[in-house]
């Protein structure tokens, strides 16, 4: 099998829209584009997000999760879960319900347990990643929640796709490391209307070079991708980890701290909000 050609017809039929997405995540798609809507009333998002009941789960939940709940009162609907996390999040909680749903729901069992690996793994991404950035990187931690939860988006659409080519997750893959995670991503978040920024900040992480200490989003997502407990399946697969070969010690001192610190004191939140995530 020539995957080269396999993954750049991926890669063409995502540029051009041409992506079978589940009813779920069609109904995830309108409450992202609804909320990007500045005049959208809290009421009416809160309306679409009920629509879809893994999104109403999931927005709750977040919305009770040490991240997002520091007064410990819980919530038990979904407008007012709406309002404490805000618009910002719930499109994060949205996009991923797309990203997880992107992978359908393969008859292999082998695939099936890829893709739920790869969805443990991107929820404990985006949850390290909204710690680091609000502890260590000092950036928006919406923002990078927001990048981890997408960063792995590529690895979805190809998993959608290995049940009409068998083989294609077997053997040598890379070609999708140096191609097709690449142009495929770029594609998929296109699609999905990823603002600029991330897209660099995506772009940089596929690149795998995490400076010392980390200052940028990119920054964030490869030391989240490091510190992750659950590895990507596809790294293992194409016997690659991200960050490979690198350098130094991770323990990092930040201020008056250490990194190991920081996640030991943020334990529960981290846990709090990868459990919340899990669609």
């Amino acid at each position: 099998m020539d995957k080269r050609a396999v993954y750049k017809s991926f890669a063409a039929d995502a540029a051009k829209g041409e992506l079978a997405f589940p009813t779920s995540a069609q109904v995830a798609m309108r409450v992202r584009r609804a909320l990007d809507d500045p005049d959208c009333h809290i009421d009416t998002a809160a309306k679409l997000v009920q629509a879809e009941p893994l999104l109403s789960a999931r927005v709750v939940a977040i919305s009770n999760s040490v991240a997002f709940n520091r007064v410990g009162r819980e919530i038990t609907d979904v407008r007012t879960a709406v309002a404490r996390l805000g618009f910002r999040t719930v499109r994060a909680l949205a996009t991923a319900l797309v990203t997880r749903q992107l992978a359908g729901e393969p008859k292999a069992q082998a695939e099936q347990a890829l893709a739920a690996q790869l969805w443990e793994h991107t929820a404990h991404v985006a949850s390290l990643a909204h710690v680091i950035a609000r502890r260590v990187t000092r950036l928006d931690p919406e923002t990078a929640l927001f990048a981890g939860i997408i960063h792995e988006v590529g690895g979805f659409y190809l998993l959608s796709r290995a049940k009409d080519f068998p083989g294609l997750l077997e053997g040598e893959m890379n070609d999708w490391f140096e191609f097709g995670e690449i142009e495929i991503g770029r594609a998929l978040l296109k699609v999905l209307s990823v603002p600029e920024p991330v897209v660099a900040a995506i772009e940089a992480y596929w690149d795998g070079y995490l400076a010392m200490p980390p200052t940028t989003l990119a920054d964030t997502l490869l030391l989240a991708e490091e510190l992750s407990p659950i590895p990507s399946p596809l790294h293992r697969l194409g016997g690659k980890m991200r960050g490979e070969g690198m350098t130094g010690n991770l323990d990092m001192v930040i201020g008056e701290t250490s990194l190991t610190s920081i996640l030991e004191e943020s334990e529960e939140e981290v846990g709090s909000l990868t459990g919340a995530l899990q669609f």
